[in-house]
């Protein structure tokens, strides 16, 4: 039999291909590799989102414009969508085309009361309000998430449940609002996911790499108010009174001592006093001063220990000057906790994106997340997002005036969220006796 001089050819590129290693795509590759172009071809999208978001900030709460943008998109891309849970939150559902469970992905929308220093295209254009914690990456990340996989519900596997939540920072005095009210009013139900996931932008970590924790990644955040009762006196006079100036300066270093002398010392907490207010003129002994601050753990039992330890600490110094106190105890969002077994199930997904030399475990961060109330009814996974650049001079942390990301991280942040959610997904394609797979009844 002959061969062509074609057919030979062919089989020696076969052959030579072969050597060099390549491979033909598997079928499990390809939903990668179409999220990767997908991901490419919204590069200047996701910029000028972000830019549109950043100079159009809200505070919590009063997250009108943000809400109303987020929807639109939404419903352009053809979700399933549900405005106004928990005032100005978003809830969408994107529906795959074959059975499979139901997984969330969560981003949060407030921004903070900080006037913006830097001199940038995107500045801020309301006075007195930044996205100074990268909300506005987080909502550009999920909303590039949706329009990608948007495309690719032939790949999906189930459904996908969006929810963008107003009010991370704490809603104001008196008002309800952030993960607690969306989660009071169903944004966890109908259908109800298994698992959830999330990302914060990080600063001190540089762009193109991933930090992740299992078990605890952020705080509990607490709120005290602490009023320390003394008696009013002329300044001249001041052994007729009780100075609730000097005590409540005792009170401030001996609650110190609680971290330093009274908490195992290889359990993370952070006490600090952030507010001190009192007296009414220059020379008259201060009846009142209040205190406020903030406590911190990553472990529920040191967070009420605290509690009992302020109490009893509190009164002792009180007591020792004839004064008297009141606290009051906020307690906020708990622990952020990364469910251990999604978090390994999960992170060769990050790897293969980002390179495994990329991904790595930082210690838990002391400050806190919102997320925490929906990891604790959920199965839960939040990780962080490197978006500094130090040869860019890209390095003030969040929370500052002169806060700014490294914009290539919107491409790596949407490409290993869809990612994630895509393979969970193919990871869990059983479904569910008396379920469609897409999180409804038959």
């Amino acid at each position: 039999m002959r061969t062509s001089r074609s057919t030979l050819a062919w089989a020696s590129l076969v052959v030579i291909l072969l050597v060099g290693g390549w491979r033909v795509p598997t079928l499990e590759e390809r939903p990668a590799e179409r999220i990767a172009r997908a991901v490419a071809a919204l590069r200047e999208k996701l910029i000028r989102t972000r830019r549109d978001f950043h100079a159009h900030p809200e505070l919590s709460n009063r997250e009108e414009r943000t809400s109303r943008v987020i929807a639109e998109r939404l419903r352009e891309l053809g979700l399933e969508v549900r405005p106004h849970v928990g005032k100005y939150g978003v809830v969408a559902l994107l529906r795959g085309e074959h059975p499979g469970p139901v997984v969330a992905y969560r981003a949060d929308m407030d921004a903070l009361p900080i006037t913006e220093t830097i001199d940038v295209p995107y500045k801020s254009q309301n006075p007195g309000v930044k996205h100074a914690c990268g909300h506005d990456v987080h909502m550009t990340v999920a909303l590039g998430v949706a329009e990608v996989l948007s495309q690719m519900r032939d790949a999906i596997h189930g459904t996908i449940k969006f929810i963008f939540q107003p009010a991370e920072e704490g809603p104001p005095p008196g008002e309800e609002g952030g993960a607690r009210l969306m989660i009071k009013e169903g944004a966890l139900e109908n259908p109800r996911p298994a698992a959830i996931f999330g990302l914060h932008v990080m600063p001190q970590i540089e762009v193109g790499k991933i930090g992740y924790n299992i078990g605890p990644a952020m705080a509990s955040s607490d709120r005290f108010v602490i009023t320390i009762h003394g008696k009013k006196i002329h300044g001249a006079y001041p052994h007729g009174g009780i100075d609730a100036v000097v005590v409540a300066a005792h009170a401030v270093l001996a609650l110190q001592t609680i971290r330093s002398r009274r908490i195992d010392t290889q359990e993370p907490m952070v006490l600090s006093v952030g507010i001190i207010r009192g007296g009414n003129r220059f020379n008259i002994i201060a009846d009142e001063v209040t205190l406020e601050g903030t406590v911190r753990t990553l472990n529920e039992d040191v967070r009420r220990r605290v509690q009992q330890l302020m109490h009893q600490t509190l009164k002792g110094v009180t007591e020792s000057f004839g004064a008297r106190y009141d606290m009051l105890y906020e307690e906020g969002a708990p622990v952020t906790f990364n469910n251990p077994d999604l978090v390994r199930e999960m992170l060769p997904t990050i790897e293969r994106v980002v390179g495994k030399e990329n991904v790595f475990s930082p210690k838990p961060q002391m400050g806190a997340e919102d997320f925490a109330y929906f990891a604790q009814r959920v199965p839960g996974f939040y990780f962080f997002l490197g978006v500094g650049n130090k040869a860019k001079g890209i390095t003030a942390m969040i929370h500052t005036p002169e806060f700014d990301v490294d914009e290539r991280s919107l491409e790596i942040g949407t490409e290993v969220a869809a990612n994630l959610l895509l393979d969970y997904l193919r990871h869990h394609a059983q479904p569910a006796a008396g379920s469609n797979g897409n999180g409804t009844a038959r």
